[in-house]
C-alpha cells in the first residue's frame, strides 16, 4: 500500500511520538522494485517533554508513520471520578510551558532549592529580554548558581533554549553538575580529555563532544589550548546564524575571561579570545562574578562586548541605562527582610595569635636575608620573584610545605650546569612553567606538581650561591627537615584553639570549624597533628583535590549534617577541593591556616559559610597572626592615619603587613575587583623587600570612577516585594499547591499499580505540615525514588510537596515538579492522551452534578490543549483551554462565555452517573459531537486572533528595541573613534599595548561598518520567529454537568 507523504505543518505520529512536519524532500529517485519516490521529512516535536528536539526520517520506511489530520475527543466508554481527572488535566497543564503571558513564573516551581526572594530578578529579567544576556555580579554567596539555574530552567521550559554550555574553572566543574542535578533535575556532562576518549570510542574518532549533548560544561583553561579548541572550532559555524547555532553560554567567574591588567592598556588573554570565539554563536549568555570591574575602563568593556555586543563595544563608555538592563549587583550588607533585619550574617575578623619559638623566628629571618642576597644576583628577575614568592607562602604555610619546595629548589641549584647556551629557550620554557602553575587547577597535587616544574626551570636560569647564601641555605634546609614532621607553634595555637571553642566542660560540643590551606602538604602534616592529639577519627574529616566525587559528596553530606546525627567537628580542606561547596548549614567558624596573598581565594573561602542558608547571625573568621597583632587597632590606626609604613624586618611587621592588607580587603569588600589584585601585587612586593605599606589610593580613586557603573543596588524591598507578589501570581495561574501535585502523583501511582504514598509526621515541623513516606517502587519506577536517602545516614526520607515545610531541613525531600517521581507521574498520566484503547488508565471523561434550578439541561465542557507556533513552528504559546454548550435534545447550543463555563464546573458536585444517565449523555454527545468540535475549534481561534494582537505586540517592541540599541551602539562607537588617541602620549606606551589599541580600533570599525547589515538579518530572524502564528488543538478531556434527575425520567 502506497503512504502519501505528509505536508508542511501536518501532525504526524512517527515512533508512537506525535511530531509537526516543518519540511518535506522527495529523493527524486525510486525503491528497488517500485515506482514510488521516498520523501525525507524533517520533524519538531509537539511534545511537552521533548523541549522542541528535531527529528529527520524517511516517510515511507518508517514502521506505523501516519497522518493525524485531526485529534479526536474521548471516546465516552466509561467516565473517571473528578479528583483522577482534576489531576490529569493538572499534568497537562504543567506540561504546557511555554506562554505568551511573560509575567508568569515558572522555574521556582520545578527546583528543589530555598529560593529568596531577591533571587527571582535575574529570572525576571531573562523572560522579559528577546535575548538573555545578563551579567550577575552579586556578592559572593548570595547564590549566583541559583539564579543561573532558575534562568536555564525557564528558558528551556519555554522551549527558548535546548543546548547549554557552561563554561568555568576546573575547580567547578563538579559543583556545577551536582547543582544542576540536584536542584534543577538537569542533567550536564562534563567535557574533558577523558570524555573526549570516551566518545571516540563510543561514537568514532569523528566524534565531536561541543555537538554531543545538548547540556555541557568545561574548564575555560582545558578549552582554551590544544585539542578542546580545535574540536570548538569544527562545531562552529564560519558565520554568525540568526538565530544563533547554539542557545545557551554560562561563564562563571567571568572576571577572569576579561583583559588582563597591564601598565597601560589592558591586553586579551587566551580566556579572552576562546570566549570571544565562543560568544557570538549563542543565543543567550550569563556572566557570572562578584568583581565585574578590575579598574581597567577597557576590560571592563571587552566584558560587556562578550557578553552583549550589540548593547556595548570595548573601549567605548557604556551606556548606562543599557548597563542597567544587564547587570545585577546586590551586596549581602544591603539584603534585609520584611522587618528590616539583615538576611545574612555580621562578618567577623579575629586573630588567631601564635606565640613562634626563637628557631621559628629564625627560619624567617633566614629566609628573607638568603631571598633579599638572591634578589640582587644576577639571573632572570622573574623566575627569581617566583621562587621566593612561593618559599614564603609555603614558610607561612607550614614546616612541611616549606620543606618540600626548598628541597626542590636546593636540588635543582646543585643539578644546574654552568653552560649559559640556549638561554632565551629556557626563558621561553619558564615562563610557560610560571603560566602552568599559575592556573586554576581541580587538584591541588597538579598544581603542585606545576609550581615545582617551575622552580625547578626558575632556579636553573639562576645564578650560582655564593658561600653565604649556600649556609644560609644549608640552615634552613636542617630546620626544616627537623620541622616537618612535628606541630609547629601555629599548629599548638590551633590545638589550643579547639579546646576553647569545640569543647565544653572538657566535652565536644556541636560547634563546627573548616581549616583552610592552599597546599596539600600542610593538609597532611596538620591532618597527622590533629589525629595525634585526639582530634582524628570520626571527629575529622578532610577535603583535597585527589578525591573523586563520591568521597566529596559524602564529606560534605557529614559536615552539613546536623551535629546530633554526625560526629564530624573539623574539616580540613584544600582550596581546590572545596571551591563551591557549601558548608553552612552548621558551621559559623573558619581559621585560615595561611593567609592568602590572593584576595579572591581568601573571599572565596570565607564565602563557604558566609553565604545564603548560614543560621547564625555572626560567621567569625580566624587568621593567624603573632602575638600582638590585634585586628580592631589595625583597622583604628588605618581609619586614623591611612596610609603607614611598616617595619617587615621581623615576621611580627610581616605577620601586620598582610592584616593591614586583609582590614583594606574587608572595608572594600564591594570593589574587590578592583582593590584586590592591586592589594595582592602590594603583598607582594613588601614580602619581596620592594614595599613598606600598603597604599590603595588609586585603586580607591579608580574604584569610585568604576562605582558609577557597577554600583550595587539599593533600596531593594520594594523590587523584592513586586518579584515576591509576581511568585505568588505564578503560583496561583498555573494551580501549583501542594496539595495537587501530591493528588497527581497519588493518581499516577494508582494507574501504574504502585502501592501509594503513606502519609507521616516530621519532628518539629507544625501540625499542618504534610509529608509522605514513599513506597518500595521496582523497575523503571525505581529511578523515582532515587536520592531518597540522606546522604549521610543513608536512612530513607520522607518527601513532601510544600517549599515551606522542606526549607531549612535536610530530613525530608522537596518533591518539585522536576523531581523525578514527580515528572515520572506527570508523564504517565500526559500519555493517556495518545493510549491505545486497550491499554489506557484513564478515560478522561468525568461528571458533575449540579441543581436542576441551575440547569435543566446537561452541559459538555471540553478541556483541551491549545499549541500556537510561527514561522518555522517555533512553539510561541501553550495553555490549556475550556469550551462548550447544552447539548439539548434539538441539537448543540455553544455557550460563548467563558465565565459560564467555569462556574458551571465550580458549582457542579462531582457525581456517579447512573447507567441510564451515562448513556444518554453518550447518545447525545455522539450526535452532536461535530457540532461540539466546531465549538472547540472557534475557541480556539478566538484564543488565537487575542494572542495574536499580544504576539504582534512582542514583536514590534522587540524589532523597536532591537533597532534601537544597535543606533545607540553605532552612535557611541562613532563618538568614541572621534576622541580616540586625543591626549594620549601613545609614545610612552610598551609596543604591546600600543598594537593592541590600534587592534581594537580598528576592529571598532569594522564593528560600525557590521551594524547595518546585522539589524537587516536580526530583524528578518524575529520576522520569521512571530510569522503566521497557527492554532493546534489537542482535545484532551471532556467533563458533564448535568441537572440532578437527569434522564431518570426520560
Amino acid at each position: 500500500m502506497t503512504i502519501a507523504p505528509p505536508e508542511p505543518g501536518q501532525l504526524v505520529e512517527i515512533r508512537r511520538r506525535k511530531w509537526v512536519v516543518t519540511d518535506v524532500r522527495s529523493s527524486g529517485l525510486a525503491r528497488t522494485n517500485s515506482c514510488t519516490p521516498q520523501h525525507l521529512v524533517t520533524l519538531v516535536s509537539l511534545d511537552e517533554d521533548a523541549l522542541n528536539e528535531s527529528l529527520s526520517a524517511v516517510w515511507e520506511v518508517e514502521p506505523g508513520a501516519r497522518i493525524l489530520e485531526t485529534a479526536g475527543l474521548p471516546s465516552l466508554s466509561g467516565w473517571d471520578p473528578c479528583e483522577r481527572l482534576e489531576a490529569f488535566l493538572d499534568a497537562v497543564r504543567w506540561g504546557g510551558a511555554t506562554n505568551a503571558d511573560r509575567f508568569l513564573l515558572q522555574a521556582p516551581f520545578r527546583s528543589g532549592v530555598e529560593i529568596e526572594d531577591y533571587q527571582l530578578d535575574p529570572l525576571v529579567r531573562a523572560i522579559d529580554m528577546a535575548r538573555a544576556n545578563l551579567l550577575i555580579a552579586d556578592d559572593v554567596g548570595l547564590g549566583k548558581t541559583i539564579e543561573a539555574g532558575l534562568v536555564i530552567q525557564e528558558l528551556l521550559v519555554r522551549h527558548r533554549a535546548r543546548s547549554i554550555l557552561i563554561v568555568c574553572p576546573a575547580s567547578l566543574q563538579v559543583k556545577w553538575r551536582t547543582e544542576m542535578h540536584e536542584k534543577f533535575g538537569l542533567e550536564f556532562r562534563i567535557v574533558d580529555a577523558d570524555y573526549v576518549k570516551s566518545l571516540r570510542r563510543e561514537c568514532g574518532v569523528h566524534a565531536n563532544p561541543w555537538t554531543s549533548f545538548p547540556r555541557l560544561i568545561a574548564s575555560v583553561d582545558w578549552m582554551k589550548t590544544g585539542e578542546g579548541l580545535r574540536l570548538i572550532k569544527d562545531a562552529l559555524p564560519p558565520h554568525v546564524t540568526y538565530p544563533r547555532k547554539f542557545d545557551i553560554l554560562i561563564v562563571d567567574e567571568a572576571h577572569n575571561v576579561a583583559p588582563s591588567a597591564a601598565s597601560r592598556y589592558a591586553m586579551p588573554s587566551q580566556r579572552t579570545r576562546l570566549i570571544r570565539l565562543l560568544a557570538p554563536h549563542f543565543e543567550h549568555r550569563l556572566f557570572l562574578t562578584a568583581t565585574p570591574h578590575n579598574g581597567y575602563q577597557e576590560s571592563f568593556t571587552s566584558l560587556l562586548e562578550l557578553l552583549d555586543d550589540q548593547r556595548f563595544a570595548r573601549g567605548v563608555m557604556p551606556d548606562e541605562k543599557q548597563l542597567h538592563r544587564v547587570m545585577i549587583r546586590r551586596m549581602k550588607t544591603d539584603l534585609v527582610d520584611e522587618k528590616g533585619e539583615p538576611i545574612y550574617p555580621k562578618r567577623e575578623l579575629r586573630a588567631l595569635e601564635v606565640d613562634y619559638t626563637p628557631e621559628e623566628r629564625e627560619a624567617h629571618r633566614l629566609l628573607r636575608e638568603y631571598t633579599a642576597s638572591r634578589a640582587g644576583s644576577h639571573g632572570d628577575h622573574f623566575g627569581v620573584d617566583f621562587v621566593h614568592k612561593l618559599l614564603k607562602k609555603r614558610l607561612f604555610s607550614s614546616p612541611r610545605a616549606f620543606a618540600a619546595t626548598l628541597a626542590k629548589h636546593r636540588q635543582a641549584l646543585a643539578q644546574r650546569g654552568a653552560a649559559r647556551e640556549g638561554r632565551q629557550f629556557r626563558e621561553r620554557v619558564l615562563r610557560k612553567a610560571i603560566l602552568r602553575a599559575e592556573e586554576d587547577y581541580a587538584d591541588e597535587a597538579r598544581a603542585e606538581e606545576a609550581e615545582a616544574e617551575a622552580v625547578e626551570a626558575a632556579t636553573e636560569l639562576s645564578s650560582p650561591l655564593t658561600d653565604s647564601q649556600r649556609s644560609m641555605l644549608e640552615r634552613m634546609c636542617s630546620w626544616a627537615e627537623r620541622a616537618k614532621n612535628r606541630p609547629d607553634s601555629k599548629a599548638e595555637a590551633l590545638l589550643r584553639w579547639l579546646d576553647e571553642h569545640l569543647k565544653t566542660d572538657g566535652r565536644v560540643n556541636h560547634k563546627r570549624v573548616i581549616f583552610f590551606t592552599e597546599y596539600r602538604a600542610t593538609h597532611s602534616w596538620l591532618h597527622e597533628v590533629l589525629t595525634s592529639r585526639g582530634w582524628g577519627g570520626e571527629r575529622l574529616m578532610v577535603l583535597h583535590g585527589g578525591m573523586d566525587r563520591e568521597e566529596r559528596e559524602k564529606v560534605k553530606a557529614a559536615f552539613q549534617a546536623h551535629p546530633s546525627v554526625s560526629p564530624v567537628r573539623i574539616l580540613l580542606a584544600t582550596d581546590a577541593a572545596s571551591e563551591g561547596i557549601d558548608l553552612q548549614n552548621h558551621c559559623n567558624y573558619l581559621i585560615h591556616i595561611e593567609i592568602p596573598w590572593n584576595p579572591n581565594v581568601m573571599e572565596q573561602r570565607n564565602g563557604r559559610i558566609d553565604r545564603h542558608g548560614q543560621k547564625e547571625k555572626t560567621v567569625h573568621i580566624w587568621h593567624p597572626v603573632p602575638k600582638g597583632i590585634d585586628f580592631g587597632r589595625i583597622r583604628e590606626i588605618a581609619s586614623r592615619e591611612g596610609v603607614r609604613p611598616g617595619d617587615l624586618s621581623s615576621i611580627e611587621g610581616e605577620a601586620e603587613f598582610i592584616a593591614r592588607a586583609i582590614v583594606k580587603l574587608e572595608q572594600m569588600r564591594e570593589d574587590l575587583g578592583i582593590v584586590g589584585p592591586v592589594i595582592a601585587a602590594q603583598i607582594e612586593e613588601g614580602l619581596l623587600g620592594r614595599r613598606i605599606a600598603i597604599d590603595t589610593r588609586d585603586a580607591e580613586a579608580k574604584a569610585s570612577k568604576a562605582r558609577r557603573f557597577i554600583a550595587a543596588e539599593r533600596r531593594l524591598q520594594e523590587r523584592i516585594a513586586r518579584l515576591h507578589a509576581r511568585l505568588i501570581e505564578a503560583r496561583d495561574g498555573f494551580r501549583l499547591t501542594p496539595d495537587r501535585v501530591a493528588r497527581a502523583v497519588s493518581v499516577a501511582l494508582d494507574i501504574a499499580g504502585k502501592p501509594p504514598l503513606e502519609p507521616t509526621a516530621l519532628p518539629g515541623a507544625p501540625a499542618d505540615a504534610k509529608a509522605f513516606n514513599v513506597p518500595l517502587l521496582v523497575g523503571t519506577w525505581a529511578e523515582a525514588a532515587r536520592g531518597l536517602e540522606h546522604p549521610h545516614t543513608g536512612k530513607r526520607r520522607p518527601i513532601t510537596f510544600d517549599h515551606a515545610v522542606a526549607r531549612g531541613r535536610d530530613d525530608v525531600v522537596l518533591a518539585h515538579l522536576n523531581h523525578r517521581l514527580v515528572q515520572m507521574s506527570l508523564r504517565l498520566l500526559r500519555a493517556e492522551i495518545w493510549a491505545h484503547e486497550d491499554r489506557r488508565k484513564l478515560h478522561r471523561v468525568a461528571v458533575r452534578s449540579v441543581p436542576a434550578t441551575v440547569l435543566q439541561e446537561p452541559v459538555v465542557i471540553v478541556w483541551s490543549r491549545l499549541v500556537i507556533t510561527g514561522g518555522g513552528y517555533h512553539r510561541l504559546h501553550e495553555e490549556l483551554t475550556v469550551a462548550g454548550g447544552e447539548m439539548k435534545a434539538s441539537g448543540f447550543a455553544r455557550i460563548r462565555t467563558l465565565t459560564r463555563l467555569e462556574e458551571l464546573l465550580s458549582a457542579g458536585a462531582p457525581a456517579e452517573p447512573t447507567q441510564k444517565c451515562f448513556e444518554a449523555l453518550r447518545r447525545r454527545f455522539e450526535a452532536q459531537k461535530a457540532s461540539i468540535l466546531s465549538a472547540v475549534h472557534a475557541r480556539s481561534q478566538e484564543r488565537l486572533e487575542f494572542l495574536t494582537n499580544s504576539l504582534e505586540r512582542r514583536r514590534q517592541a522587540e524589532e523597536s528595541d532591537l533597532a534601537q540599541v544597535l543606533e545607540d551602539l553605532a552612535a557611541m562607537i562613532r563618538r568614541e573613534l572621534e576622541d580616540t588617541g586625543k591626549s594620549v602620549q601613545l609614545e610612552l606606551w610598551p609596543p604591546d599595548q600600543r598594537e593592541q589599541l590600534r587592534r581594537d580600533v580598528e576592529a571598532l570599525r569594522t564593528r560600525l561598518e557590521r551594524i547595518p547589515e546585522e539589524r537587516e538579518k536580526e530583524l528578518a530572524a524575529i520576522g520569521r520567529r512571530y510569522a503566521a502564528p497557527a492554532a493546534r488543538t489537542f482535545p484532551v478531556a471532556v467533563e458533564f454537568v448535568v441537572p440532578e434527575g437527569f434522564a431518570e425520567d426520560r
